[in-house]
């Protein structure tokens, strides 16, 4: 989402090919316009809402393989402009907005290697420096800003399977700490930041199975504990915190590959999700 309340959907995966083509939502009309393509057609990048209203696309997999190119979204102009590019090419990486308003890239698949490797992006000029590397690496986690300024980074997959692990990103030291270990170990899942400061991390796929399981971290105890599971196991699913401090967990794929079209909703008092009917 964009400052002015815009959506921008940048690339992806098209009919049998990756697309460079970008859109714009409108919610007010509830239309969608094209505006200026990417420099580089991607897919299975990450897009990122800077301090400065610009939006930074990183790496990915384009025509040619995985990418470290980057680039900047300026809606005020609807053009792209390249920017530094990572030190690591890579893609199933994370970024995450950082309260300094660098940008936090971490781990993803690189040239046959999951990554521990991070780097940090400056907007001010443009280039990228590493940062502390992972103690594992990992493709697909999640990352999440805590309220205390740290990066919490969870599961994923890695050479040997799906870790359990958890990490801590310390923006002031630049290391990264493991914490607490999840129940479950997973990759494709959801992690949400709650009003409490605590993070709710809901489905995914995990050994041989997608799951219905959630989890919640305790920021302060640095401890996972179950909470309330899904209806419907799913993954590649989106999990929204509304302002209600409910989470509006939609769609995703289920057992045997279904594509879902099921809603619920999360209540953080209760610890358990309540399943919402289709209209």
């Amino acid at each position: 989402m964009l400052a002015n309340g815009q959506v921008l959907v940048a690339g992806g995966d098209g009919t049998n090919s990756v697309l460079a083509s970008v859109e714009l939502f409108d919610p007010v009309n509830q239309i969608w316009t094209m505006t200026g393509s990417m420099t580089n057609a991607r897919a299975l990048h990450t897009a990122t809402l800077l301090t400065n209203g610009q939006v930074l696309v990183v790496g990915g997999s384009g025509t040619t393989g995985i990418l470290s190119s980057a680039e900047l979204y300026n809606p005020a102009s609807g053009k792209w402009t390249v920017t530094g590019g990572l030190n690591i090419a890579r893609k199933y990486h994370t970024a995450t907005l950082l309260t300094n308003g660098q940008v936090l890239v971490t781990g993803g698949y690189g040239t046959n290697e999951y990554l521990s490797a991070s780097e940090l992006y400056n907007p001010g000029s443009g280039t990228w420096t590493t940062t502390g590397s992972l103690g594992t690496g990992r493709r697909e986690h999640t990352a999440t800003l805590l309220t205390n300024g740290l990066v919490l980074v969870a599961g994923g997959f890695a050479f040997d399977g799906f870790p359990t692990s958890a990490e801590l990103y310390d923006t002031v030291s630049g290391l990264w700490t493991t914490t607490g270990a999840m129940n479950i170990g997973r990759l494709e899942h959801t992690a949400t930041l709650l009003a409490s400061g605590q993070v709710l991390v809901t489905g995914g796929s995990g050994t041989n199975s997608v799951l219905a399981s959630a989890e919640l971290y305790d920021p302060i105890s640095r401890i996972w504990t179950v909470t309330g599971g899904l209806s419907a196991a799913r993954d590649y699913h989106t999990a929204t915190l509304l302002p209600s401090g409910q989470v509006l967990v939609v769609g995703g794929t289920g057992s045997g590959i279904v594509f879902l079209s099921s809603a619920e909703l999360y209540y953080p008092a209760l610890g358990a999700l309540q399943v919402l009917l289709s209209p």
